[in-house]
């Protein structure tokens, strides 16, 4: 099954629609990433390419980073050596890589001749590989406190984005940040990068450890942050990254928990209500060894949880699904209101004559929510993913039950 074109024809061309959808050699699409991967020769459980099991399931794009290699180079010749590699591997599978720049190179400075030299070498290594779709800049510079030992000032990330750019200006940069800070703390940052976005990872013991001062411990604060890097995006592109594992969970003194199958549906159907345009799954790999059991840990990703909980995910957003062409459509300017409980976010979306609503409900008591606004020629539609559900409209409205942490998505025929 080939999802996206084959990277055989050459060098990549990145852009953005208007809808903020990334757009690759003139091609739509909602990117579904991957982090923290499998060794560059990576096999599934079956001894099947880990790479044609991830593009058949719908992820089309994969971050490749130092810390996911098996010997950790950086970008040495070696490592830039192995990198190459990854990309070949991704290429083969018509998976694009956004390649990590590393706190080495995402920071230099306008005078330092010996990094800007490295970053050069390393842009015109990889510029025109086919599987590149893009540049992964700095890492959480508004907080710093995971990498770089204190915030970073947006004047820091300023000589390597000018210099990217004037290099390969056909890929994005993309700046995520930490759940950190106001919209206007992080809006600062938006003249040096292309796509921005957040890291949120609320499944831990205790709940909500990974941003310990935001009142809101539970999985809706993905929503919470989603919002707020949206509104400092400024109307450039947000991907979220998600939670598979991470440090409050693995290592020494920590609890092993990850997301269940609802949760990290919940957190991806919410991030995608509140404006994200790609989704990135963090902490699959061997990069967190702790979290593998006997059967992964050889293989070096955690292929339990990709068969209990992310491979049937993916199958209800990737291109071939019957939500797929809704997540590409811009937010429609349908009147919809959601009447009964005031915790139910939601999106509607349009797509030739049909009228999607993907709708999620925080944590909160059971309630019926009435869905008001709709055309008067709608007369019902599917539960999609929720088969044989349906609802019947009328009068331009319809009522369902939320419980706590649910999701629904409505697809209604005009």
């Amino acid at each position: 099954m080939t999802l996206i074109g084959s990277s055989a024809f050459g060098a990549t061309k990145v852009s953005f629609d208007p809808a903020n959808n990334l757009v690759i050699t003139g091609k739509a699409l909602f990117p579904i990433s991957v982090a923290v991967l499998p060794p560059v020769e990576g096999k599934t459980p079956n001894g099947e390419s880990a790479w044609q099991e991830f593009r058949a399931a719908g992820v089309n794009f994969a971050r490749v980073a130092p810390n996911d290699f098996w010997d950790k180079h950086g970008w040495n010749p070696e490592g830039l050596r192995v990198a190459g590699k990854y990309l070949d591997q991704l290429g083969s599978a018509n998976i694009y890589g956004w390649m990590t720049l590393g706190d080495e190179l995402a920071y230099v400075k306008p005078d330092d001749e010996q990094k800007q030299a490295k970053l050069k070498a390393m842009i015109e290594m990889f510029k025109d590989h086919p599987a590149l779709g893009g540049w992964k800049g700095a890492d959480e510079p508004q907080w710093g406190n995971m990498n770089t030992h204190g915030k970073r000032p947006p004047s820091s990330i300023a000589t390597t984005y000018a210099r990217v750019h004037e290099l390969d200006p056909n890929h994005p940069v993309i700046v995520l940040q930490a759940p950190r800070g106001t919209a206007a703390d992080n809006a600062v940052y938006d003249p040096y990068l292309d796509v921005t976005g957040m890291d949120v990872f609320p499944v831990g013991y205790p709940p909500g450890r990974h941003v310990p001062d935001w009142p809101n411990k539970e999985i809706s604060m993905v929503g919470d942050w989603t919002k707020i890097i949206v509104e400092a995006a400024h109307g450039k592109p947000v991907w979220m990254t998600l939670q598979v594992a991470w440090s409050g969970v693995a290592g020494k003194g920590k609890t092993l928990r990850f997301p269940t199958f609802p949760q990290e549906r919940f957190m991806t159907y919410e991030a995608i209500i509140c404006g994200a345009r790609g989704v990135n799954y963090f902490g699959g790999g061997h990069g967190v060894a702790q979290t593998l059991n006997e059967r992964d840990r050889p293989l070096g990703y955690n292929w339990t949880f990709w068969e209990r909980v992310l491979k049937p995910l993916l199958a209800e957003i990737n291109e071939t699904s019957p939500l797929h062409p809704a997540l590409l459509a811009s937010n429609s300017r349908l009147p919809v209101k959601a009447e009964g409980a005031s915790d139910v976010e939601f999106t509607v979306r349009e797509v030739g004559e049909q009228i999607c609503i993907l709708a999620c409900k925080r944590e909160g008591q059971t309630a019926q929510v009435t869905f008001k606004g709709l055309p008067a020629s709608v007369t019902g539609g599917d539960v999609l993913y929720e088969s044989p559900r349906k609802v019947e409209v009328k009068n331009g409205q319809f009522t369902d039950w939320f419980g706590p942490e649910e999701v629904h998505v409505y697809r209604l025929g005009r």
